[in-house]
């Protein structure tokens, strides 16, 4: 019998590098990879053209889209983005401030306020520096190039006030002027590391990142995997074909990472950083299903609600298709 045959767009990942160049294979699947470096250009494509079968998705797009309706994908329990975000957080030296607390009152920039990280940046400044997000003068832009705009079904949120600025001006460039006090997104201002008046708020941000790590059991979750509902519909079993394939890929990642005859990546600390992960995360800090993530995906959720992306409840456990091999 012939292999159902199936695209999957997705970064450029070492713990995907063993399915896409065929290392690991798919249960009942000829998978073709298409490694792509930009998520949104891949959200986009699968959202506005359905390009792939499988693909790479924003987190907070799916869960606030599958939760409103309308969104004809279904996630599995993948998680092939995490990213800790308090080494995000970017301040103009000159603006006075000197800890979270001080962003209240501020001009704050961001690459997009439904950006997944900015919702995670948002939620941890409420959670643990009692902000009040309705404080801040938000702007949003592109870091260094036009914005490209959130959903048509976003409605900014009572009491929060964001106004864009001009598609021709790089938001890092206004955090470097002083016209804006604070940055923070995905991605570094452009201007860090060559203007000295652009630093992080956070300036020990990996203890911050540990620090909150281990009073939360939270590795902030960026981008999930889906697959078209239809397909799913017709082929319900390539969902467990595709988590375990995914699993087996990253275990891939992990064995050839830990060889010690030679480091395989250019970091001179890579088996002292092995140590530490070994320490905090049990040798596995992505975790893949339901289980093992759910308080990231809670507190995700709950950041959606509170933030205005949904107007209800999020059901997490609802918005994934099982996974019985987990």
């Amino acid at each position: 019998m012939a292999k159902l045959p199936l695209t999957i767009a997705c970064g450029p990942y070492d713990r995907m590098a063993a399915l896409a160049d065929g290392r690991v294979s798919a249960e009942g699947i000829d998978v073709t990879y298409i490694a792509i470096k930009s998520g949104p250009e891949i959200f986009s494509r699968m959202i506005k053209g359905r390009e792939f079968d499988v693909s790479e998705m924003s987190a907070s797009t799916y869960l606030s889209a599958r939760t409103r309706g309308d969104f004809p994908f279904v996630a599995i329990p993948v998680f092939p983005s995490k990213v800790f975000r308090h080494g995000y957080i970017f301040i103009n030296r000159n603006s006075g401030i000197k800890n979270a607390a001080d962003l209240a009152g501020r001009k704050v920039g961001t690459m997009g306020y439904g950006q997944t990280a900015a919702v995670w940046i948002r939620g941890i400044l409420q959670d643990d520096h009692n902000i009040d997000l309705r404080s801040i003068q938000w702007l949003e832009g592109g870091s260094e190039a036009p914005f490209s705009g959130r959903s048509k079904d976003f409605k900014v949120p009572a009491g929060i006030k964001i106004e864009k600025i001009a598609d021709d001006v790089a938001m890092g460039e206004l955090l470097a002027r002083g016209e804006i006090d604070a940055m923070l997104g995905a991605r570094h201002p452009i201007t860090f590391g060559k203007n000295p008046n652009v630093v992080r708020l956070f300036s020990d941000y990996r203890a911050a990142e540990k620090d909150y790590f281990q009073r939360t059991g939270i590795f902030p979750i960026m981008h999930t995997v889906v697959m078209r509902e239809d397909l799913y519909k017709e082929h319900p079993w390539i969902a467990a074909s595709l988590y375990k394939a995914f699993e087996e890929a990253k275990a891939v990642a992990y064995r050839e990472m830990r060889f010690t005859g030679a480091m395989r990546y250019a970091l001179p600390w890579l088996f002292q950083d092995l140590d530490e992960i070994d320490q905090l995360f049990g040798g596995d800090p992505f975790t893949y299903g339901l289980a093992k993530n759910q308080k990231s995906l809670q507190a995700l959720a709950r950041y959606l609600r509170e933030q205005g992306f949904v107007d209800t409840d999020i059901a997490v456990d609802k918005l994934f298709a099982p996974i019985f091999s987990e």
